[in-house]
């Protein structure tokens, strides 16, 4: 037997790969997460009518016949002198959609605005909003002289997979911010999945 032992030379399969042990994953695989996409909760419509009677009732027609959904009054809940408000006192209308209507009914009104959203509509909440300054520039929509001209404003909301752990009622618990829309998630989602155009 030779007084020097043999040097055998690593195979392949016992090389250890590059990542292995690393438990930081790739840029490449957080992207590819399911639970980390960004997925549309709901959609606001908000119009303010002032003490404008007419124009509440108004706007309470208009926001049935845009969503289908019966929509619902907005109370003031400070008292400002000033402008005789009072607590209690019906200054607006509303109506939030969910689900896939609420996909349907979002592209539709963004077709209204040509599909461009201004960066500054979004917050660094993961959110955003813009405004439809006239309804009639809504496909189908046709003027009604009984209803007159304005407009309203679309709150949009956004979600991953675990908000509804940190926001139920019951067995509410603190999660990471890991799981957090940022600004830029939020303008990536309205390019990609609503083909809006961030001007």
């Amino acid at each position: 037997m030779p007084a020097e032992a043999a040097v055998k030379e690593p195979s392949e399969t016992s090389q250890k790969p590059e990542n292995m042990g690393s438990s930081k994953p790739s840029p490449k695989a957080k992207a590819e997460n399911p639970y980390r996409a960004v997925r549309l909760e709901k959609i606001t419509l908000n119009l303010g009518a002032g003490r404008d009677a007419a124009r509440l009732d108004a706007g309470l027609v208009l926001l049935e016949r845009i969503t289908g959904m019966k929509p619902v009054k907005t109370f003031t809940s400070k008292r400002i002198p000033t402008w005789d408000i009072r607590p209690g006192l019906p200054l607006g209308v509303k109506v939030t959609v969910r689900g896939r209507r609420a996909e349907e009914l979002l592209k539709r009104l963004l077709s209204s605005v040509n599909s461009s959203l201004k960066e500054s509509s979004f917050d660094e909440a993961g959110n955003f909003s813009f405004g439809i300054p006239e309804y009639i520039d809504i496909p189908d929509l046709k003027y009604d002289p009984k209803l007159g001209i304005f407009g309203f404003e679309v709150a949009v909301t956004l979600k991953r997979a675990g908000f509804r752990v940190r926001r139920r009622k019951s067995l509410k618990k603190k999660i990471g911010t890991r799981i957090d829309i940022s600004k830029e998630d939020a303008m990536e989602f309205a390019k990609k999945e609503l083909g809006a155009k961030i001007i």
